[in-house]
């Protein structure tokens, strides 16, 4: 072991070096010393000294010869992938052939030397160790980001079920205080009505009883939309119910087909199918100016399939951004998290909205998820 005297505050870079020479141990001072480059050198010319020091931790670069005594600057890279893969490789030979250097380079290796050229020893290994740095960097901001990302995914999916479960406690709400209420006030006005004296009364009678019917439909269709009881006749049904009141309210013909009768999907992946076809309906009204909408369901080949495809103008990019980023784009969390995927596609000839899930995968979460609160079983909104 040996070393170029520094300062006790500034040691400088710490280099391992890997070389059977001690002639070409004290080429490489020398050239670092003429360099002004601050460091200390360590001596290893052995592949179990040479891993004993890297598990030190406390080198900065290694420098390695490539023909050694039984092996190879290469036998040397794998060791230093196996103890320490981050840290800054250089190969400094005499007798590396291109070949080899490139095959190196390949391999990962940070950069090599050709020992005749000793006097750019210190700008190649300095070059190495900044590439070192800003590849961990890198991989610090990336791993930031996926953790970032991570976190808005699960954020996503809580304020979805948080969501689903608002919807239901107001559906209940409005069934148990509104719809009650309302009903009585219908069975009032209805005795009014019978024992009402003069023709002006029972108008005002019977007005009122429009304008109660009308409000006891505005709710049941309030409680549909927040948590529609058609889900617990199954998803085909629950689509069926949904274009049919789209086609009702809009005038635009749609058009459902499904693979069976009976598609038996985990709840969660029933809700999200459900919530899917809803948004993709939604934005066929406020953006597609179309006049047909087809929507398919399938459970072919063990993959659950929605699509819905209009025959509108298309979105806009800037409709298509606004409408990923408030409505599909939760959506497309909430499908990651069933284990499948959300694909939205426009051009001028219409939009397409079509998701997929693995029913394997969604059968294995819902057995998973048994135990936690089932959103859909808070209650008969009927």
């Amino acid at each position: 072991m040996s070393g170029i005297p520094e300062t006790d505050k500034n040691p400088g870079v710490r280099i391992l070096h890997l070389e059977d020479s001690r002639v070409d141990h004290a080429l490489v001072k020398f050239a670092l010393q003429r360099s002004q480059m601050a460091c200390e050198l360590t001596l290893v010319d052995t592949l179990e000294e040479f891993r004993s020091e890297l598990l030190s931790d406390r080198f900065g670069v290694v420098l390695a010869d490539y023909h050694l005594p039984g092996f190879t600057g290469m036998d040397a890279w794998e060791v230093a992938l196996e103890v320490r893969p981050d840290l800054p490789f250089v190969i400094l030979s005499g007798a590396i052939g291109e070949t080899a250097a490139v095959d190196a380079m390949h391999r990962g290796v940070s950069d090599y030397l050709l020992k005749d050229s000793m006097h750019r020893l210190a700008h190649v290994i300095r070059r190495a160790m900044e590439v070192s740095e800003t590849r961990k960097a890198k991989a610090r901001s990336d791993a930031e980001l996926a953790g970032s990302r991570k976190r808005m995914a699960e954020l996503a999916e809580h304020l979805q079920v948080s969501i689903e479960q608002e919807r239901a406690n107001i559906a209940r709400e409005i069934h148990d205080d509104i719809g009650g209420a309302l009903a009585a006030v219908k069975l009032d006005l209805a005795w009014v009505g019978r024992h009402a004296e003069g023709e002006a009364l029972r108008g005002h009678v019977a007005t009122a009883m429009e304008m109660l019917q009308h409000a006891l439909g505005a709710s049941q269709r309030i409680m549909m939309n927040l948590r529609p009881p058609i889900l617990d006749q199954g998803l085909v049904a629950a689509v069926q119910w949904l274009a049919s009141g789209f086609e009702r309210r809009s005038g635009t013909r749609v058009l459902v087909r499904w693979s069976s009768e009976t598609i038996a999907v985990p709840h969660e992946v029933q809700l999200v199918a459900y919530r899917t076809a809803q948004e993709a309906l939604t934005n066929v009204a406020k953006h597609a100016n179309a006049s047909a909408v087809d929507i398919d369901l399938s459970d072919r080949e063990g993959v659950l399939t929605l699509e819905v495809n209009d025959n509108g103008q298309g979105l806009s990019s800037e409709a298509l951004r606004k409408a990923k980023s408030f409505g599909l784009l939760g959506l497309k969390e909430r499908a990651a998290k069933v284990g499948g995927w959300l694909d939205v596609s426009s051009s001028p000839r219409g939009t397409s909205v079509i998701l997929s899930v693995p029913l394997r995968a969604s059968v294995e979460l819902d057995h998973a998820a048994l135990g936690k609160e089932d959103l859909d079983d808070q209650g008969d909104f009927v």
